[in-house]
């Protein structure tokens, strides 16, 4: 637990991720380098890429490149709208099951739910996701899933000090990679 996290002027969680989702996130431990942080996140500067498992088969990667705003009705929900703000999302295909596919997707902008909202919008809603998701359900350990198949994996973003450019990488979640495990291939 960190200490005045949330407070103003206190460091803390820079980048976070929704809830359910595994994997990498910045923790400023002083506040310029907090300050530092935030100003790479709004230039953009940040690398964020994440493992999307998604129900059917992508074809070939792309750019979802659509506004995303608060759901005019469902306040809870995110959604693509024409007067929300500015979202783009890089996708790859990594992986190809006989119902899902393995994506690669890296951020270019950081609004809430992003990735969730805009795989749904492709018509390609996220494993798992309670929120986006599809009702349908993938056979065997895919369908029990409890969370949405989303693993923050690569981070990249100047030091806040040094200048350096950081690189950190981490494998699967263990759950994730047991997802993998048990999904029949294409």
């Amino acid at each position: 637990e960190i200490a005045g996290v949330g407070e103003p002027h206190r460091p803390g969680i820079v980048h976070r991720l929704d809830k359910d989702t595994s994997g990498l996130l910045v923790v400023a431990k002083t506040v310029m380098a907090q300050a530092e942080l935030v100003r790479q996140l709004q230039a953009r500067t940040v690398s964020r890429h994440y493992y999307a498992l998604v129900h059917g088969r992508v074809e070939r990667g792309g750019v979802v490149d659509a506004p995303v705003g608060r759901h005019p009705t469902q306040r809870t929900r995110m959604a693509v709208l024409a007067d929300g703000r500015p979202a783009r999302t890089h996708y790859t295909v990594v992986g190809r099951f006989a119902a899902a596919s393995l994506l690669e997707c890296r951020l270019a902008t950081g609004r809430t739910h992003q990735i969730r909202v805009h795989m749904a919008h492709l018509g390609h809603p996220l494993v798992g996701d309670p929120v986006y998701g599809s009702r349908r359900k993938l056979a065997g350990v895919a369908g029990a899933f409890p969370r949405q198949a989303l693993h923050a994996f690569r981070l990249g973003l100047q030091h806040p000090e040094s200048g350096a450019e950081m690189h950190w990488e981490i494998p699967l979640a263990d759950d994730f990679a047991a997802l993998l495990s048990g999904l029949e291939p294409s």
